[in-house]
């Protein structure tokens, strides 16, 4: 299968999954302060978010580049999305 190889597009990558790292230490924080669920919660629904957008990002970036057939991005989606 084809890899990420756009140095602006796979920059672009590390720092969306570099932001959702930030958020998942957030998180952790969060738990060992004893936060309350709906901090916790509100916060991990945005890591999620943020690890969504990335794997949609490079879903795209998979088709723009041209390297995966429409069935192969269909079987990315329908694996991990």
């Amino acid at each position: 299968m084809a890899a990420l190889t756009d140095a602006t597009k796979k920059k672009a990558l590390q720092a969306r999954l570099s932001r959702a790292e930030g958020q998942v230490r957030g998180v952790l924080k969060l738990v060992r302060e004893d936060a309350d669920y709906e901090r916790v919660s509100q916060q991990l629904a945005a890591a999620r978010k943020a690890l969504d957008r990335a794997f949609f990002s490079l879903v795209g970036d998979a088709i723009e580049q041209g390297e995966l057939t429409p069935e192969q991005v269909a079987a990315l989606l329908a694996k991990f999305a």
